[in-house]
């Protein structure tokens, strides 16, 4: 009887990458058509759901096995996103969701005090998480809904150097890479693939803003790519970090190929807050 054949590496990277691209054909279209067509309270209403799903996924890593936690933690993330989302209008909503948000992780952890031990983190977790996955990912639905003809384009850039540097840093890893960018943090990620994503943020910008935002010049363009894209990296290593001192290798399942939201999102949570105050100061 013949032994079963294991899969190689380079087989089982080739397979992730084709339900990574599946799932991309399925997924892409209806962001692009509710960025380009839809409503801004339409698009919101899917940065929404993901914010919730990615808080939960970041609750769950750190406040394993207590789900009255997790359920605070996403219920937090909720009024962190309504509150951001409102408050760019309204500036009484804005400060008291800045405000009241990150003094809900002390509190919270009192009533759930768990390990005295891990009590500190899980209180830093549970006040700044909400903000940082709710509000971060809120601005791409204010970016929508405030700024005109122009909203979609600067989406479409948060987006852009988020799933290009992604792409770049994959692929220049992948048939480049030899030096290590972090080891300590994640293992796999070199320096010629920071480089390679460097570079894909930066075709992003170009794509962008040749189609859809001719507005933005280029000598705005370039360096904000620059700065972005690598902000962006920098929040991939940032949920690195996470996962390994929490023991997770994934912070989810819910995308095929891609595993979490979290993991799906933690550079455009910082490449739209990038983007989102360009156009607040620069724009």
């Amino acid at each position: 009887m013949s032994e079963p054949v294991q899969k190689t590496e380079g087989q089982s990277a080739n397979r992730n990458l084709a339900v990574r691209v599946a799932t991309a054909l399925v997924g892409v279209p209806l962001i692009l058509l509710l960025i380009f067509k839809g409503p801004a309270w339409g698009f919101y209403m899917l940065v929404l759901p993901a914010s919730l799903i990615g808080a939960y996924e970041l609750f769950n890593m750190t406040h394993p096995d207590d789900r009255a936690s997790q359920v605070m933690g996403v219920v937090a993330t909720l009024l962190a996103s309504v509150g951001t989302y409102l408050g760019v209008k309204d500036p009484r909503f804005l400060v008291t969701t800045l405000l009241v948000v990150p003094l809900f992780g002390p509190l919270s952890t009192l009533i759930r005090l768990g390990d005295i031990k891990t009590a500190a983190l899980r209180a830093t977790a549970m006040g700044m998480g909400p903000l940082f996955v709710g509000s971060s990912l809120s601005l791409m639905a204010v970016m929508k809904r405030d700024l005109g003809d122009d909203g979609p384009g600067y989406i479409m850039l948060a987006f852009f150097f988020s799933w290009m540097s992604d792409t770049g840093g994959y692929f220049f890893g992948r048939f480049f890479g030899k030096r290590k960018l972090y080891e300590a943090v994640s293992p796999k990620k070199t320096v010629e693939g920071a480089f390679g994503g460097l570079l894909g943020g930066l075709l992003g910008m170009l794509f962008t803003q040749h189609f859809f935002l001719k507005s933005l010049p280029l000598a705005h363009g370039i360096p904000l790519a620059i700065f972005a894209t690598a902000i962006g990296q920098a929040g991939d290593l940032g949920e690195s970090v996470l996962k390994r001192s929490t023991g997770v290798k994934d912070s989810g399942a819910i995308v095929p190929g891609h595993g979490g939201i979290l993991d799906r999102v933690d550079a455009l949570m910082l490449t739209a807050t990038c983007v989102y105050l360009y156009t607040v100061w620069a724009r």
